[in-house]
This record gives structure tokens, sequence and C-alpha cells, in this order.
């Protein structure tokens, strides 16, 4: 026997052996009295889809199956919101709205996603997820570890990991004294520098190419204020730093501050223009001539930055063909934040 549900104060109420049904074995809405149980109208609109509920009464009597159900909801992320409820359903997951009462601590978000097999009443939420359509930006202010999902436009939904990243490395730091260099339009050459320091601690590209005994260094503008602030190079810090700014604005400074303190990690970075980004990143060096593969793609923005998704997607995309993770540097004035991307498939 089909049951039906009637709206009241937000929720749709649903009795008879709603509880045994729908909540103890499916892990939909949350107990009231008795038997009866409260479905958000996502759980609701999920259950009339698949047939399992005949209709909801609303406040004037009327009933509603599943496409006047739908046609009746406001806002315009329902229908983003209920194509990955059903998504999820689908692969098995059992999920709730993350609002109170249906967890005790929800996160901040729209749905707790449980592990397969489990439900509200166990404890435990596999994803933290937030779910979006492809036109809605995302402040950088507003990530949130957890998934991230992203409806397109033909329905098709994206998932991504989003997580707090800490690199860290172990590659070699010491460098030598006083090295003589030239400050040339937008790069830095170094003269007989010791071999170490590229070889071992992996600055600049030798201008000799690959046929070198003591190779004289052309380095990045980012490479030699770093070497300069350090003592390594017989440049002033000051004049590095101004060159840089002459050539790509203030995006030199933050930039800047992403190579130092991925530097200070023990992380070597070097350019990702190949790959779009603003780095590729090296955690244990040893020797250039032992060099693996960079790990991460590093793009640096500022903490106000505003994500478009399409972009995200491409960012995403573009570092899975190249085995590497995406990573985005969020630069302020208090500090680094550092968030890794992936794709996911729940």
């Amino acid at each position: 026997m089909s049951l039906e549900g009637r709206f009241e104060d937000g929720v749709v109420r649903v009795g008879g052996d709603a509880r045994q049904r729908y909540h103890d074995s499916r892990g939909y809405g949350y107990p009231l009295e008795g038997n009866e149980i409260a479905l958000a109208p996502i759980e609701a609109a999920h259950l009339l889809y698949r047939g399992d509920l005949e209709a909801v009464v609303d406040e004037n009597g009327d009933r509603l199956e599943f496409r006047s159900f739908l046609a009746r909801e406001p806002g315009p992320d329902f229908g983003v919101r209920f194509l990955v409820y059903a998504d999820l359903r689908s692969r098995g997951f059992y999920l709730s709205p993350a609002s109170e009462p249906w967890l005790d601590e929800p996160p901040e978000t729209d749905f707790a996603v449980f592990p397969r097999g489990k439900g509200p009443g166990d404890g435990e939420v596999a994803y933290a997820l937030q779910v979006i359509g492809e036109r809605t930006d995302v402040p950088a202010r507003d990530l949130e570890a957890g998934v991230l999902a992203v409806v397109d436009e033909e329905s098709e939904i994206t998932y991504f990991e989003v997580a707090r990243r800490d690199p860290t490395g172990s590659s070699a730091s010491s460098l030598p004294e006083g090295c003589e260099a030239d400050l040339l339009a937008d790069r830095v050459v170094v003269w007989e520098p010791p071999l170490g320091l590229y070889e071992e601690t992996f600055y600049g590209q030798p201008l000799e190419g690959r046929e070198y005994d003591e190779p004289t260094l052309q380095c990045s503008l980012l490479e030699a204020a770093y070497l300069a602030e350090r003592g390594a190079i017989d440049l002033e810090p000051a004049t590095v730093r101004e060159r840089g700014r002459e050539v790509e604005g203030e995006r030199f400074d933050r930039r800047f501050r992403v190579y130092t303190e991925l530097r200070e990690r023990g992380v070597v970075p070097k350019t990702g223009y190949k790959f779009g980004a603003d780095f590729r990143t090296y955690a244990d060096v040893d020797s250039v001539d032992d060099l693996g593969h960079s790990e991460l793609l590093v793009r640096v923005h500022p903490a106000d930055y505003v994500f478009e998704p399409r972009d995200l997607a491409l960012d995403v995309r573009l570092a899975h063909g190249v085995r590497k993770t995406m990573v985005f540097a969020l630069v302020d004035e208090d500090g680094i934040e550092w968030w890794s991307l992936e794709r996911l498939t729940p």
C-alpha cells in the first residue's frame, strides 16, 4: 500500500508504517511520534519519483505527484540538488540534509553522505557535500573540506574532493654565497655557480643546455629574488623584486610569497607554464639526474578570488591528465591557505 504525505511547517509528514518503510530500512527522514516521520522536501521528491510515496498533500489540500511537487518547489537550486540526491541514492548511498534534526552536529553544507551500508543513526559521515550548478561561482573564502558536486547544463554531475593541503618535502636547501650574477630584462644569469646549485637544489637551467661541465645558470626572477635574499647571488634583493613587479605587476609578490614558502617547506617549485599553472613542484629532489615526476600543479590566487566551476573543471582535468594534483594557493596579508581539488567517483 502506497502512503501519502502532508506538508506541515516546511517538512512532509508521513504516517502509517513510514518509520519502518522509509527511515529504518532506507535512511529517509527523521522519526516523530509513533511510526510517523518527517521528510525534507528533497527526500519526499525522491520517494515520489520512485513511486514509493503516492502523493503529498499541500497546505491548500492539493494532492501533488512528482511533477507538480517539483513545479511548486521554490528556489533556483532545488533542481540541481535533486539530481545529485537521486544520483547518490542510485549509487547505493544514504544521505540526508545537513541540518538538525536529521543530524546532531551537521556540517555546514547541503548534504551529509553516509558510508555505504550505513545511515544517519550510525554516527559516521563519508562526505560533506555541497551542490552547485555550473554557472554558480565559488568564492575562494567559501571553500570547505568535503565534496563539491557540480551539475552542468545537460544535468551531468561532476564530483570534486576538496581538501586542505600541506605541501612538504625533503629537498636539499644548502646554498652558496655571493655568486656573481647579472640582471637581464626578465631573468638573471648566474656565472660560475657551484655545480650543486643546479644539480642538487635545482635552481635555474644551464645556459649550455644538457652538455655542460660547470653550468652557467639562467634563473627566473622568482628564483633570483629568493637567492638574492639569502645572499647566494650578488644582486640586491629589492632590485630583483622591483624588476619582477615591472614584469608582471602585483602578481609577482603573490607568487614570490608562495615560491618562498614552498622552498622553506623543502619543496622545489619550478614553472608550471606548460601546464597552464604557476608552478609544478617536486617534494624530494636529491639530484636532477634522478628527478621523478612533479607531484603538484599550483595555481596562485588572492584570497578573495572567485572561481568559476568551468575553470575548476579545466584545472583539475588537466592535472589528472598529467598525473598530478591541482593545488590552489590563496594568499592574503595573514598568510597562505592551500587547497587541493581532485576528481572523485563516489
